[in-house]
């Protein structure tokens, strides 16, 4: 249970630092520029986006502790960009095939999703891992 406790808080943190970096930084401009397509700062709703990254870290953590029979760093990893690439595919790509943003923003939430999520599975890995025989 403290291991489970100790990952979602792991995997949290790193998606809160990296959103903050990828979204707040990198694509802040890219941002400005296409302000049409957002809520303004003052209508957004930030604890609604905290409590999904939340809600989103438990079940990551949870798919991996319950459905990964064979737990280490290398398979949290492999589990990380394997979901990483998933939300990657649908993020970037698929809402650039619906919404009007500039292609670097889309190649950007593409492989800053596979980042974040290879980070939060190598957590995942260290963390949650398979019991030493002895």
């Amino acid at each position: 249970m403290k291991r489970g406790i100790l990952a979602v808080v792991a995997v949290f943190a790193t998606f809160v630092i990296l959103d903050y970096i990828i979204h707040g930084i990198i694509l802040m401009s890219t941002y400005v520029a296409t302000a049409y397509l957002w809520r303004s700062p003052e209508e957004m709703i930030l604890w609604v986006m905290y409590l999904s990254t939340l809600v989103f870290s438990i079940i990551f953590v949870y798919i991996y502790a319950r459905f990964i029979a064979k737990k280490g760093t290398g398979t949290g990893v492999f589990y990380g960009l394997l979901m990483g690439l998933a939300m990657g595919t649908s993020m970037g790509i698929g809402s650039f095939s619906v919404m009007p943003i500039p292609c670097n923003m889309a190649l950007t939430w593409f492989l800053g999703c596979i980042v974040e999520m290879a980070l939060a599975g190598l957590w995942l890995g260290l963390i949650i891992k398979e019991k030493e025989a002895g």
